[in-house]
């Protein structure tokens, strides 16, 4: 613990067009975990995100025609630069979001993977060669199809992965050649800030990427003004429809929310799946949004699953997130944990049981498993956001999937089960962004297609993906006649 105290505090202005700038409000950023502040930052008004815009719009006109190894060669840069500095990016994750420390190391290892891997995609952005002879009057015409970067793009972020987040904004748009404005999420700003730092450091030019805090009023701009070609949102499922009603004819990514459930069939490896499911539903204290939230069970072996679910979870450690023991941090938002726990109890009162767990001390909330539940219940049909899972017993594989389809949203799902037949009714009907076979819907690795459907978003992350959003495919046909 020691390498994490007597840190002084800095203030951190804002990026904008190759420059750091001081004018505007100071803000100060604090511990979830004991209200400690933790550093400042300078946030910028209406006329600082119209520069930012403005500089993107200018920085286009370079962005636009760098060659891929030139793009390639920034990429692995930055990724390099964030291996550099993974102490200094863990214990900023740590302190500002609360994420335990061991967890902070792996983002920061995964986001230097994103970044080198959109260092590889960058130079495979690949069209194709359309034959059009085929009708008499066509002969001798032929097409081809070619991507080319969209135009500025807006990347608003979330506070729950607040580097590896963010590099899923900012490193496809690089590969692509678009430039950015970065809003990061108010409580966690800090780590954009660092990643703007490579970035810079790293030969992109002046505007190629802007990273400002602003209030959501300010922020507004980002999504109104017609010069962002493109929105790439990831956060709360009423500010993503919003944004997408309010965002004209601009394209809109929208990576949401999510109440994941997991399938456990009675020839699964019991063991092997209650523990994923611990890993799945408490990791970063259940605030993912492909958080396992909801558990179904075979009847016949559901008693003993639960029993190895509840001693996994009993043995989470919970407590400071810059401890190398926590397991279990605070919720970003006390008011979030209060939350919680007022949905466990109202649960409770309509005749759900604790396993274990259900009761806060501050931001923290004790790892929490219910049972008795029913679908209506806002543990099970809501996106709960905090270390508390559902588990039921299912009798009929039908059901399961129905159950599990019985949510307004569809992100990711898990399976565990050695019956391919099964495996693949699942695959067939859930309706869902993702089916994970074999393991909880929790697992992404960062090249991977993610997004989800119904309240869960629009369009896909994952490099390659993110990289055709930001593209539009322009055709050229030729005649040879």
């Amino acid at each position: 613990m020691a390498e994490m105290t007597n840190v002084p505090v800095a203030t951190h202005g804002y990026f904008v067009d190759g420059r750091w700038v001081e004018d505007g409000d100071i803000v100060e950023v604090r511990s979830p975990f004991d209200g400690s502040v933790v550093g400042r930052v300078v946030e910028g008004r209406r006329e600082h995100a119209e520069a930012a815009i403005a500089a993107a719009v200018k920085a286009f006109g370079t962005t636009r025609r760098l060659p891929a190894f030139e793009r390639q060669r920034v990429l692995r840069r930055v990724a390099r630069s964030i291996a550099e500095r993974k102490d200094e990016f863990s214990r900023t994750l740590a302190q500002e979001a609360g994420k335990p420390i061991k967890a902070a190391r792996m983002e920061v290892d995964r986001a230097v993977f994103t970044f080198n891997v959109a260092a590889e995609e960058s130079t495979r952005i690949y069209g194709e060669y359309i034959p059009l002879d085929w009708q008499e009057y066509t002969a001798g015409r032929w097409g081809m199809v070619r991507r080319f970067p969209l135009g500025p793009i807006a990347g608003i972020t979330p506070f729950n992965f607040p580097l590896n987040l963010v590099a899923h904004k900012v490193a496809p748009a690089i590969a692509a050649g678009c430039p950015m404005v970065l809003k990061p999420a108010p409580q966690t700003p800090l780590c954009s800030l660092l990643l703007a730092e490579c970035v810079q450091h790293a030969g992109w030019p002046d505007g190629g990427l802007n990273v400002l805090p602003l209030s959501n009023e300010d922020a507004a701009l980002l999504v109104t003004d017609d010069r962002i070609k493109l929105i790439s949102f990831t956060g709360s499922v009423p500010v993503g429809w919003d944004i997408k009603r309010r965002a004209g004819k601009k394209k809109v990514v929208l990576e949401l929310g999510g109440n994941a459930g997991v399938i456990v069939h009675d020839d699964a490896d019991l063991a092997y799946a209650a523990e994923r499911c611990v890993a799945g539903g408490f990791g970063y204290a259940g605030q993912t949004c492909i958080s396992v939230q909801r558990i179904l069970v075979e009847h016949s072996v559901y008693g003993k699953f639960a029993d190895l679910l509840v001693a996994g979870v009993k043995s989470l450690k919970t407590g400071d997130p810059v401890e190398e023991s926590t397991d279990v941090g605070p919720l970003i938002r006390e008011s979030d944990a209060i939350r919680a726990v007022a949905w466990i109890e109202e649960a409770v009162r309509a005749g759900a049981r604790l396993l274990c767990g259900g009761t806060r001390k501050g931001s923290i909330l004790e790892p929490t498993v219910l049972t008795g539940t029913r679908p209506e219940m806002k543990v099970n049909c809501q996106e709960i956001f905090a270390p508390v899972v559902t588990v039921e017993p299912y009798r009929n594989f039908d059901d399961a999937l129905r159950q599990i389809n019985n949510s307004s949203f569809g992100l990711q799902a898990g399976i565990f089960t050695r019956d391919v037949k099964l495996l693949f009714q699942a695959y067939d009907e859930l309706e869902v962004g993702g089916l994970i076979a074999g393991d909880v819907p929790s697992f992404r690795i960062d090249h991977m297609p993610y997004g989800g459907v119904k309240d869960s978003g629009l369009g896909r992350e994952g490099l390659r993906y993110a990289i055709e959003e930001m593209t539009e495919p322009k055709l050229l046909v030729m005649n040879l006649r």
